[in-house]
């Protein structure tokens, strides 16, 4: 969106420095600010002071900052001296969601704004229902994983001028933090994809998780809409803390109680790329998924309930489910030189989403498949009895183990300490050929991606 620098100023309270320019959206990093762009210097490990004079190097009209700004500005540049710029930022996230009210959206009322969390698929529903909603309405959508503090009100803020639908990301390492991206989003829809295991070391319980899940739920108003997991128990019950309307979705083979959308006849293609049957109050269509995984067939129902409650026709969101593409790290399925398959979901790690990893490369059926597998962080006490489990899956699924600085995996696992013993490990007998694939993922710590360019790029023997 656009602003003006005494916008802002009104906005934030605080002091205009230089011309009062026109800025066009907003960023934190100078790495990808877009000319015109409002720069945001957050303080954290690093401070984003000391990144403003290469902000307006690569073109910033205007930044924020909580110093005294400099006298001799460049001409076309404003600085606004506020207290702090990260809740600047957030002020300008809440007038962003004002003018998004202000629009003509699909009801006619004003733009439509998405709010999706969950313990899994947060990020890959939001993929699947932006590109859903972009084949009807003129569509902005949180970029990567922005879900927290920063990223909604970036959302929001970079969000084109006349967007009909918002879909905004949110994610809680505490109770009270999706109340906070609430108070700024306003979401008018909300999509809860599951209520898992995960993060329980800052939690407490899976509990305490759906409480901080279900802020999302409370926010909505009673026209809203909520769009819960059927087959999550939490999240289902979820529908007693709203007076909003309620779509539980979920996988049944035949018409199932409690569920208003669901998948029937799921098949998965030797790409690992799902098809099923969508039932729905808007009548049935089959879909064929452009993203890989079974259990990304849950995501599409909650990516098709939002769209089709936003007035989405069920062709478009067919299309729109055909043809979506998903943020980095996420169920990417590629061949090494070597001919081997390598699925990298290295994105992050819970018990739910790496069972599903597993179950996906089992399902490559390769004669020789092969997990590396980083630490599923943050899970407390829980920790190392989940690791256990998956490990126990993987054997099941005749899945050989190789665990990167994650003992908890245990004595069926081979242990290594990092990426460069995994690869020597991996490429022990040769390289990886048609007989093999590989699965890398693990907790954000872990980096597994890392590992997973590295055997892109390991060349094939002769």
């Amino acid at each position: 969106m656009r602003f003006w620098a005494s916008e802002i100023v009104a906005t934030t309270g605080g002091v205009l420095v230089g011309e009062d320019v026109m800025v066009d959206g907003a960023g934190i990093d100078t790495r990808e600010l877009p000319s015109g762009a409002l720069f945001v210097p957050i303080v954290d490990a690093r401070d984003g002071h000391d990144f403003i004079v290469d902000a307006l190097e690569r073109g910033a009209s205007a930044f924020l900052t909580a110093h005294d700004a400099p006298s001799d500005l460049p001409d076309g540049v404003a600085a606004i001296e506020v207290a702090d710029p990260a809740a600047a930022l957030s002020a300008l996230g809440r007038a962003a969601r004002d003018r998004l009210s202000a629009v003509p959206g699909p009801s006619g009322q004003g733009a439509e704004v998405v709010g999706i969390t969950g313990s899994v698929g947060k990020t890959t529903t939001k993929d699947l229902l932006a590109a859903v909603l972009a084949t009807t309405y003129r569509t902005a959508a949180s970029v990567r994983s922005f879900n927290n503090e920063l990223g909604v009100p970036l959302t929001l803020v970079n969000a084109p001028d006349g967007t009909e639908v918002a879909v905004v990301e949110m994610g809680a390492r505490g109770l009270g933090h999706i109340d906070a991206l609430c108070a700024v989003a306003r979401p008018t829809i909300g999509v809860v994809t599951s209520v898992e295991m995960v993060h329980t070391e800052l939690f407490g319980t899976v509990a305490e998780v759906a409480v901080a899940k279900g802020e999302l739920i409370e926010s909505l108003p009673p026209e809203g809409t909520a769009v819960l997991n059927g087959d999550s128990p939490l999240a289902a019950a979820l529908a007693d803390r709203t007076a909003a309307r309620v779509l539980r979705f979920g996988v049944a083979p035949t018409a199932p109680d409690g569920l208003d959308l669901w998948a029937s006849a799921v098949t998965v293609d030797a790409d690992l790329r799902p098809q099923f049957r969508l039932h729905s109050p808007w009548g049935e269509i089959d879909i064929h998924l452009g993203v890989r995984g079974g259990h990304n067939v849950g995501n599409a129902l909650a990516a098709a309930a939002a769209a089709l409650v936003v007035g989405v026709d069920l062709a478009a969101v067919a299309a729109g489910l055909g043809q979506a593409e998903l943020s980095p790290w996420r169920m990417d399925l590629q061949t090494t030189p070597g001919g081997a398959r390598l699925l990298n979901d290295a994105y992050n790690a819970g018990p739910a989403s790496m069972a599903a990893a597993l179950r996906a490369l089992a399902a490559l059926g390769a004669e020789r498949p092969v997990a590396v597998l980083g630490p599923m962080a943050e899970l407390g006490e829980d920790g190392p009895d989940a690791h256990r489990t998956i490990a126990a899956l993987a054997e099941d699924l005749e899945v050989r183990v190789v665990a990167v600085a994650a003992p908890d995996y245990g004595p069926s696992a081979e242990h290594v300490a990092g990426l460069d013993e995994a690869l020597a490990l991996l490429l022990a007998d040769g390289s990886l050929g048609a007989d093999d694939a590989v699965l890398v993922k693990g907790s954000r710590v872990a980096g597994l991606e890392r590992l997973a360019v590295a055997l892109l790029g390991v060349e094939a023997d002769d």
